[in-house]
This record gives structure tokens, sequence and C-alpha cells, in this order.
């Protein structure tokens, strides 16, 4: 395509989104008060596979054998350009949006505490604009949309990779919320094992005859003090952390069965499996100690995320030709009053976009869009619709996310990656430039998933938590749907 033809390309997506800004706001309240945790996402993953549907999109669930995951196809022949998202809440996240105080919808259900219900709007709106300019102009390419559930257990997408479905993909985006308007470069997070280890012992009366038990809580306690003294030998860049979900039923019962989850993290995949190892045959010497027997699932295993330059470049331009939503005085108010009521620093909102960010050391935290970005090139946008210094998984983090603040920044993220979308459809040297240098970057390291062939998904953690709430959320369920021009 000319010069001109991208521009006129540019122009038209901008003008749906704008004509379209009041159904993507009501896509991402639907999803909101749906607030479901981790694989749970079925009222979710049903309405956003509906509104594919409806937009033309080819839709395939259950991906992966994930009930809740999906995946949507427009479009045919290369270019292949693919977007993926989250839309898991978070337990105990229920928060009612708008309140600059702690106030749950229900109290104790699950909700959205960090705004992926955002990401997941800012990916189908997307997808609906650029489907709609590259029908009008004629611009060749597909667009495949994965629906991501159970980011927050970081699961589902080296499942996607390690079953082919990015084989064909030339580029991919992925976006998240955040109080900034950026984008970045580099390794960016660290990888991750996730993996419960289970110790079957003997039960018995722990009054009576305790010499004839064989107690798994045991085993789990002696896994994490020798964890506790493995500590003192692990890189400072490692990290393991664990909670236990199953210590027994009652004290005057020896425990039959107990288990750990924990979680892994290194710089590399590599030293998040060393780690793991080096935890499994501490938790093998637990289980001589105490006569009991061992089993690990390994629920997930992550590579590290990195974004490739030149994506990160066309993002970065992007963004700066969008620029930051224009904050009216109401919206800083609210803001301010949210950090003062969250006891974090009162700054109001921020007004300028922010350099890009990287090739720095990662942060600590892990996402399972690690795989993707090693399979094939990855940008990632970040973009303001929460506020700053307000935390994640805290009820502050729910508390601006149906309003106009998040509103504005879905727009702005739609905008900047329906641009850089088309220019990476309509400028076939581009991707060829994206290619070469995914290739410098990740150099000789060859990816292989860490998941088995053979593994199956641990699915349904949050069974018996939804079974409980779902009734009680459902009566704050949005009737009304979005109606998108196309």
């Amino acid at each position: 395509m000319t010069a001109h033809s991208i521009a006129t390309a540019k122009v038209a997506a901008l003008d749906w989104i704008d004509r379209n800004a009041v159904a993507i706001a009501e896509t991402n309240d639907c999803l909101f008060y749906f607030g479901e945790p981790s694989l749970e996402e079925y009222e979710s993953a049903s309405f956003l596979t509906s509104v594919l549907r409806n937009a033309g999109f080819d839709v395939e669930t259950g991906i992966s054998d994930f009930p809740t995951a999906f995946m949507a196809t427009w479009g045919s022949g290369a270019p292949v350009i693919a977007l993926h998202a989250e839309y898991d809440g978070t337990p105990g996240g229920s928060q009612k949006s708008g309140i600059a105080a702690q106030d749950p919808i229900v109290p104790g259900a699950p909700g959205h505490a960090e705004g992926h219900q955002a990401n997941a709007t800012v990916m189908i709106a997307t997808a609906l604009a650029a489907k709609c300019v590259m029908e009008k102009l004629r611009i060749k390419g597909t667009l495949k949309l994965f629906g991501a559930p159970g980011e927050e257990l970081a699961i589902s997408r080296p499942f996607f990779v390690r079953d082919g479905y990015f084989d064909d993909v030339d580029a991919a985006f992925h976006n998240h919320i955040s109080d900034a308007f950026f984008t970045e470069v580099g390794q960016t997070q660290i990888s991750l094992i996730s993996a419960e280890f289970t110790f079957s012992g003997e039960s018995t009366h722990a009054g009576l005859t305790p010499w004839l038990g064989r107690d798994a809580l045991d085993a789990v306690i002696l896994m994490d003090n020798g964890m506790a003294q493995y500590r003192e030998h692990i890189r400072p860049e490692m990290r393991a952390h664990r909670v236990i979900t199953n210590g027994g039923s009652q004290p005057n019962v020896i425990s039959e069965k107990a288990s750990v989850w924990w979680y892994f993290r290194g710089i590399s995949a590599e030293d998040t499996r060393t780690l793991f190892e080096r935890a499994t045959d501490i938790a093998e010497g637990a289980a001589r100690m105490t006569q009991t027997r061992l089993s690990v699932d390994v629920k997930s295993a992550v590579w590290p995320t990195r974004c490739n330059r030149v994506l990160a470049c066309i993002l970065d331009r992007t963004l700066r030709e969008i620029g930051m939503p224009n904050w009216s005085d109401e919206e800083v108010d609210f803001a301010r009053k949210l950090q003062q009521a969250a006891g974090v620093r009162v700054e109001g909102l921020r007004t300028e976009v922010s350099r890009m960010r990287g090739p720095d050391a990662p942060e600590m935290s892990s996402n399972d869009c690690g795989d993707i970005s090693w399979k094939v090139p990855m940008g990632r946008l970040w973009f303001p619709g929460s506020v700053p210094n307000v935390h994640f998984h805290h009820w502050s983090g729910g508390a601006m996310l149906t309003t106009s603040i998040t509103h504005k920044g879905i727009i702005a993220a739609t905008k900047v990656l329906t641009l850089s979308i088309l220019e990476c459809l309509s400028e076939p040297n581009l991707l060829s430039e994206v290619r070469k240098t995914f290739a410098e970057e990740i150099g000789d390291i060859l990816y292989s998933p860490m998941i088995p062939n053979d593994q199956k998904p641990s699915l349904r953690p949050h069974l018996r938590l939804m079974e409980h709430y779902r009734p009680l959320m459902r009566e704050y369920y949005q009737l009304k749907r979005p109606f998108f021009e196309m």
C-alpha cells in the first residue's frame, strides 16, 4: 500500500472506534460485572465469543482443553496477526466501581481488581476495528484472537503454543491496563513454574495411636523447612513462594494427605527449571523422612516475557500520535480521593505518555504470554485506565474500572493497537524487519515448551467458590449488550 492508502486506513479506523465508543465501554462493563476468577470465565467467554460471531469471525471454543478459551479468526492468507488477552478476575476482588472507598458488590466474592476485563475489551475492539477497515479497503491478511483464561494462574497460553495455534502467526500483540501509557522492549518479565506437591501417608487417631500414623502434613512442613534453608543458596533474582492447599481435616486426625502449591521463578526458563528440580529433590527428601509418598502436579510452566524492538517502536510512535486521554477535573478529583482512601501517594492522574521501557533488568513477575514471545515476535502495550499508586489485587484496583477513566484508556489503547496492526498488514517490508530482528534477539536460544506434550491442564480450582458466589453475583450482570456498527 502507498503512504496515502495507509493514512486512509488509519483515518477509517479512528472513525470506526469513535463511532463505537459507547459499545466498547459497554463491553468493558459487561465483563466487569461477570467478575469471574481464573478458569471460571464461562459467562465472560460466552459473551466475548457471541460478540465475535456476530461480527463475522469464525470461533473455535475450548482450545487446548480449556473450556473458557477460544480462538476467533477472520480473513485469509498471510500475514497473520494475533491478538491475545485475558479476562479473569481474582478471588475476593469484588468492589463497586466509582466508589472511592472499600465497598464490595458482593462481600467476599471474586471480582476484577486488576482490570483484565479492560484488556479483553481492547482486544475485541481492536479486532473489530481492524476487520472493518480491512474489508473496506481490501487489505489482505488474517486476524487471530486468542481468549486466554487463567492468567492469574499463568496457565493457558503455553498450552496454546505447544498445541500449534501460533505456528502460522507472523506477529502477536498483547495489552494490559496500567496507570501509564507506554510500551517496552527486551525481556520484561521472568519465567515461572507452578506446581503442587502432594504427600500421601496414613491416618490414625492423633491422641490414641499416633505411632501408627504417617503424617503427610509433616512432609509439607519439612519441605517448607528445606526450601527455607535452600533460599540462602539461590540467586538473588530467583523467587519461590507457596500456599498450603490441604493441611488435613482436624487436629486429632493424623493427615493422610497434605499438599502445598509452589511458584518458582527465574530469569531464564533454564534457571526456573533448575530451581524446580532442586525443590523436587527437597520434597522427595521430606517424603523419605516421613515415610510418605510424593506426587507432583506441574500446573503451568512459562518462559520469560520478551518484546520485539521493531514492534515496540511501532507502538511507541503510534501511542505518541494518539496521546494521553484528556482527563476532566472530576476524573482527577476521583483519582485523588481514591489514592487518599487507599493510603498511597496522592497525585491525581498522569497527563503525559511515558518513555519506552527497556531493555533493563526484568521485573520479578511472570505472565503466561511469555511462551508466545519466544515463538513469534510480540509487542505489548500498557495503557492508562487505572489510577497511579493503587494496588492490583486490592479493593482500590477495582474502584475505577467502569468509570470514564478506564473507558477513555480503553479507547486510546484500541486506537494504538488498531493503527499498529494496520501498519504491519500494509507494509510487507515492516514484517520482514520484525522477523529479522526477532531472530537476532533470541540468538541461539532454542525455544521448546516446558509443558509436557501429554499434559492436560488442571481445571476449575475455584469451582466451589463460584458455586457459592455465582448466584449472588448474577443479580448484578448487565442486561444491556453492546451494539457495534460494522
